[in-house]
């Protein structure tokens, strides 16, 4: 029958097991060192080599001193060591040699179960800690190189701590962006870069300034991607402020930049969104490494690429005002194009050029010259057209005038005509006399 503290221990075991996911043999053996050290201490010898083996399901211990097989003249130490004859008398194996190792089954002394629960008790639980400790370190070392959801949990000095459910996360100084601030309860996803081994257990260093960061995000949001129908060929980044991404589609007809920026933005708005507002580039690979290098350098629009393959330098002709397009601010474009090209570019005004603002100056002035001639022209065909106007309206008004004149000439005569018909009537005398009067007066 078993003792009741090893069949409470035997159920313990059970429930821990259930409880955290942990592999009943590791358990067990940890137990059957554990027992062995205890037994070792209180019952028999520290230089004994004891062996323990513990019975799960019955709950039960077999104790057993382990020797090795010696020559009679090498024994040094007889609790660890045997001679032939006497181990072929102690054991029942067959065809014994020197190096074999035999076990002898010891008495199981009394209150053995009670001391060796109480002896046991901190070292189990030790065990059984690093043995969920190696469950969780095998867990996210499977997961490195991933991305990993994460609730930011509090800052210490520099560093950001952030739950990930069973193990803590840090973020360096290095892993973190310098354009977003952290606050606790906040949520973010991290790449892991490494699972390390501490005294508190598995340390998961997760970064948010890695360029597989980017990588991890186009892989989830763009489906062409994730098939294998558009490859990312290179990344080129600066956390937080930009980065340029090189793609290249492995089948005809699929263009491989509007597969990842989507209907009206929306995939790569979503990256962009979860990258906090970084700007992002999203440029065509090519073989050639000339057209490569153009199309690295966009915005900016290039004359010339001369390329030394050898030493992976090339010297890139721009116009005048391109030229502060090309090196970018604080020369982060070229910066990203170098990085993203793997080639060192050194940038060149074009000497003798003529610059697009120029050729846009000329044809402005061009088409001024050529709106105005057509202006005057117009001009100068409405003023004929109005002075033959004004001649006809002065002919037809002279004509009108004319007619006006004549008729009353005509007029006059007859006037004239009538007046001299006309018979002269004469004045009485009071009439007169009153005209002489007025004269008078």
């Amino acid at each position: 029958m078993p003792e009741p503290e090893e069949e409470s221990i035997a159920q313990a075991i059970e429930q821990i097991c259930r409880e955290r996911g942990i592999n009943k043999d590791t358990v067990v053996s940890t137990i059957e060192a554990a027992l062995a050290a205890a037994f070792k201490k209180d019952f028999g010898n520290p230089n004994q080599l004891i062996k323990v083996k513990f019975d799960l399901k019955k709950g039960t211990t077999r104790i057993y001193q382990v020797k090795e097989i010696t020559e009679e003249e090498e024994i040094k130490t007889p609790e660890r060591q045997i001679t032939l004859k006497e181990a072929k008398k102690q054991s029942k194996k067959k065809n014994l040699k020197v190096g074999d190792t035999i076990e002898k089954r010891l008495e199981t002394p009394a209150g053995y179960g009670r001391i060796a629960a109480q002896t046991a008790k901190q070292v189990i639980i030790q065990r059984v800690r690093e043995a969920e400790r190696e469950v969780i370190f095998d867990e996210y070392k499977k997961q490195e190189g991933e991305l990993i959801n994460g609730v930011v949990q509090r800052i210490e000095g520099d560093q950001v701590l952030v739950d990930l459910g069973k193990a803590t996360g840090v973020i360096f100084r290095e892993g973190q962006m310098p354009t977003e601030t952290y606050r606790p309860g906040q949520r973010l996803r991290m790449f892991v870069e490494r699972v390390e081994e501490s005294s508190k257990g598995p340390q998961v260093v997760v970064s948010r300034t890695n360029s597989k960061v980017v990588q991890q995000l186009f892989e989830l949001e763009i489906p062409e991607i994730s098939t294998g129908t558009v490859e990312i060929k290179s990344i080129a980044r600066e956390a937080g402020t930009r980065s340029k991404v090189a793609v290249h589609s492995k089948e005809e007809g699929v263009d491989p930049i509007g597969s990842c920026v989507g209907q009206r933005g929306a995939r790569v708005q979503a990256i962009i969104g979860e990258l906090g507002g970084e700007k992002l580039d999203i440029v065509l690979w090519d073989k050639d490494p000339k057209a490569f290098i153009t199309n690295a350098l966009s915005p900016a629009k290039i004359l010339e690429v001369k390329v030394d393959e050898k030493n992976k330098e090339a010297v890139v002709n721009v116009p005048t005002d391109q030229l502060s397009l090309a090196i970018g601010k604080a020369g982060q474009n070229v910066r990203l194009a170098s990085k993203l090209t793997g080639y060192k570019l050194d940038i060149e005004e074009a000497k003798g050029e003529v610059t697009e603002e120029e050729t846009k100056d000329k044809k402005g002035k061009k088409e001024k010259g050529e709106k105005t001639k057509k202006k005057e022209s117009k001009k100068k065909k409405v003023t004929k057209k109005e002075k033959v106007k004004v001649d006809e309206d002065k002919k037809s008004k002279s004509k009108t005038a004319k007619k006006k004149t004549s008729a009353e000439k005509i007029a006059r005569k007859k006037v004239d005509k009538s007046e001299k018909f006309k018979p002269i009537k004469k004045e009485s005398g009071s009439k007169k006399e009153s005209k002489t009067k007025e004269i008078k007066k």
